[in-house]
């Protein structure tokens, strides 16, 4: 072989080795969101809280102390989670519309305070958001 067909062959080598190793770095992080995270026993205590609080709410006494302690209980959880690093993206995306939902009902009491029917409707939300959330939170292994 020549020596110009060498180094072309060299260079041509090195610019693969070059753009594996960057695509393996940039893809480390979007491979770790692919995977789940595993079992946490504080997460899955925390989760059957909420739904325990959610499930004990009275709609005819007062609504905003009721909800408070279920909003502290997801924000605890979510602060639990990111603690616990990257590999949590799928438990706090899955917590995520329940906070949106607790957050949403907060602001109405201060608007509204005690609407039962209004109340009715987001217990029934809640429930359902909790109950999958828990689903797949109990679920890992």
């Amino acid at each position: 072989m020549k020596n110009n067909t060498k180094r072309e062959l060299l260079k041509y080598l090195l610019l693969v080795i070059i753009a594996a190793a960057i695509v393996t770095l940039t893809g480390c992080s979007s491979v770790q969101k692919m995977v789940p995270s595993f079992w946490d026993d504080n997460q899955s205590k925390s989760i059957v809280n909420v739904r325990m609080q959610i499930e004990q709410i009275d709609c005819s006494a007062n609504q905003l102390t009721q909800i408070v302690p279920i909003s502290n209980e997801i924000r605890w959880f979510q602060l639990y989670s990111e603690s616990k690093g990257i590999r949590q993206h799928d438990v706090l995306s899955i917590v995520e519309p329940m906070k949106e939902t607790v957050d949403d009902w907060i602001e109405h009491e201060h608007v509204k305070p005690n609407n039962e029917i209004f109340c009715t409707l987001k217990k029934e939300i809640l429930t359902d958001q909790s109950s999958i959330a828990a689903s797949a939170i109990l679920g890992r292994f």
